[in-house]
C-alpha cells in the first residue's frame, strides 16, 4: 500500500549499505549509473511533482547523504551527488568536468518515480529498470542546488554556466573555483592559488588555514573568479564569521557587492557569528577541529558550541523556505 503523503511518512531512502555488494548503489543510483552518474536519490514517496534539489558536498570525496535525506522529509526530491573518491569514480582528480554535473541536472528533471512493486524489483534486476511506466516526479522547469564548501563553488559554477538551475544555496563556499581545475566545453577555470606558508601553527601542530587562500577580488584579471553575474538563479549565501578554512563572510559579502554593482538583485546573505566552517542541520555535533582535505593536516575549522547550535536551528528552516519559495513559484 502506498503512503498517503510526505508529512505522515519518512522518505524512501535506500543507501548503498542496504544492498548486495554487487549492487552497491541505491535503486535510483542504478538508474543514474545508466547515465554514468554516481550518487543516491531520495524521493518523498508520492505520485506528485516535487521541487528537485542536488546536494553537493565539499572536498574529501565520497557520498554524504544526510542533508538530502532530511530535505526529502520536507517535500523535496533530492540527489546527493558524489564527484570523486566513491565507487567507480576516480579516487583522485586532476580536473573536474562541468558536463558531469550538467548530466545530473538533466537526470533530475527527467527523474521517474517507480511503483512500490517496481522499486523492490529494480534493486535486484538492473536490466529491467526501465521497463516500468514512470510518473515524472521532479517539478521543473529548474532545480535547486545546495553546496557546502567546495560544493558551494561548484554550485555557483553550475548556476553561471548551465541551464535549468533556479535556486542555489551555498554554505561556507568560495566564490572562486578552488583546488581543482574546472572545465566546461572549451573553457577551463583555473583554481584559486593556495599558499601553505600563510598558515598559522597552534599548539599540538594544529594549523589555521584561513589566510592560505588568496583574495580573488584583489587579483586583476583573476580567471578563477566564478562569473556569478551570469547566473539567473536566486542565490543564498550562508557564511560563518568564525570559519578558519576560508574567509566565508568576506567571500559572501564581496560576492553580494559584486552582484549589486552589476545591477543584480537575485541574492540573499545570512551571516552567523560564532559559526565555523561546518554548519550542519540541527542536532548534528560541532567539529571545531578536523583534517584539511588539501594539505592533509589537522586544521582549525572554527565554531563555538552555543552559537553553532543556534545557527543550526535558524539556518535549516531558512534553507527550506528559500527552496520552497523559488522552486514552487510561491
Amino acid at each position: 500500500m502506498q503512503p498517503s503523503g510526505v508529512s505522515a511518512t519518512p522518505p524512501i531512502f535506500v543507501s548503498s549499505a542496504n544492498l548486495p555488494k554487487a549492487l552497491s548503489v541505491s535503486s535510483s543510483g542504478l538508474l543514474m549509473n545508466k547515465f554514468n552518474k554516481t550518487g543516491s536519490s531520495t524521493d518523498p514517496w508520492r505520485e506528485d511533482l516535487f521541487p528537485g534539489i542536488i546536494d553537493i558536498d565539499g572536498l574529501g570525496g565520497g557520498l554524504r547523504e544526510y542533508r538530502a535525506s532530511l530535505l526529502a522529509n520536507h517535500g523535496f526530491a533530492t540527489l546527493a551527488l558524489a564527484y570523486y573518491n566513491y565507487e567507480d569514480l576516480p579516487q583522485d582528480v586532476t580536473k573536474l568536468h562541468l558536463e558531469y554535473f550538467e548530466e545530473a541536472v538533466n537526470y533530475m528533471l527527467q527523474h521517474p518515480q517507480l511503483s512500490t512493486d517496481a522499486f523492490l524489483f529494480v534493486c535486484f534486476c538492473f536490466c529491467f529498470c526501465f521497463c516500468f511506466s514512470p510518473v515524472h516526479q521532479v517539478k521543473g522547469p529548474g532545480i535547486g542546488l545546495l553546496g557546502f564548501s567546495k560544493g558551494g563553488d561548484l554550485s555557483l559554477s553550475m548556476a553561471s554556466f548551465l541551464k535549468n538551475v533556479t535556486a542555489v544555496a551555498t554554505i561556507n563556499g568560495p566564490v572562486s573555483n578552488t583546488v581543482i581545475p574546472l572545465s566546461y566545453k572549451d573553457k577551463i577555470i583555473p583554481p584559486l592559488t593556495l599558499k601553505q606558508q600563510h598558515t598559522k601553527d597552534y599548539d599540538d601542530n594544529i594549523l589555521d588555514f584561513s589566510d592560505a587562500t588568496l583574495d580573488p577580488f584583489q587579483v586583476p584579471g583573476n580567471q578563477s573568479l566564478i562569473p556569478i553575474e551570469k547566473a539567473e538563479a536566486h542565490l543564498l549565501f550562508i557564511a560563518g564569521q568564525d570559519d578558519h578554512v576560508i574567509k566565508s563572510e568576506y567571500f559572501a559579502t564581496e560576492a553580494c557587492k559584486h552582484l549589486q554593482a552589476q545591477g543584480k538583485e537575485n541574492f540573499q546573505i545570512l551571516i552567523y557569528p560564532g559559526v565555523g566552517h561546518c554548519l550542519d542541520p540541527p542536532f548534528f555535533p560541532l567539529y571545531p577541529i578536523g583534517n584539511h582535505p588539501v594539505f592533509q593536516k589537522r586544521a582549525v575549522l572554527g565554531g563555538e558550541l552555543m552559537a553553532y547550535s543556534k545557527a543550526q536551528v535558524h539556518a535549516w528552516p531558512q534553507i527550506q523556505a528559500f527552496f520552497h519559495k523559488y522552486l514552487n513559484d510561491k
